[in-house]
């Protein structure tokens, strides 16, 4: 068998088949990154569980949910550059 694929056809190399390399490796530093802050301010071990996820739990679901399979790092870009040039214009109807 031979498969033609169209020549506008994207390729993506996927961990798992869910998450793209560069959001995994985001989302591990940012996993990595809360787990020493959690390990430096709790001592009770609930309170670290508790905290852990409640902070990494909504970036993994984003990461693999997404916004139509776009890259972590460009929605955060998008997201930034929003927050910079916020403009509201308001428009009058005659």
């Amino acid at each position: 068998m031979k498969f033609i694929f169209p020549s506008n056809y994207a390729f993506k190399n996927k961990l798992f088949g869910i998450i793209d390399y560069t959001t995994a490796i985001v989302n591990l530093i940012w996993y990595i990154f809360i787990f020493c802050l959690v390990n430096l301010l709790f001592d009770n071990n609930n309170i670290k569980i508790f905290v852990f996820i409640s902070l990494c739990f909504p970036i993994f679901l984003f990461s693999i949910l997404g916004f139509k399979n776009e890259n972590i790092i460009n929605i955060l870009s998008y997201i930034i550059k929003f927050y910079k040039n916020r403009n509201i214009y308001f428009y009058k109807k005659y």
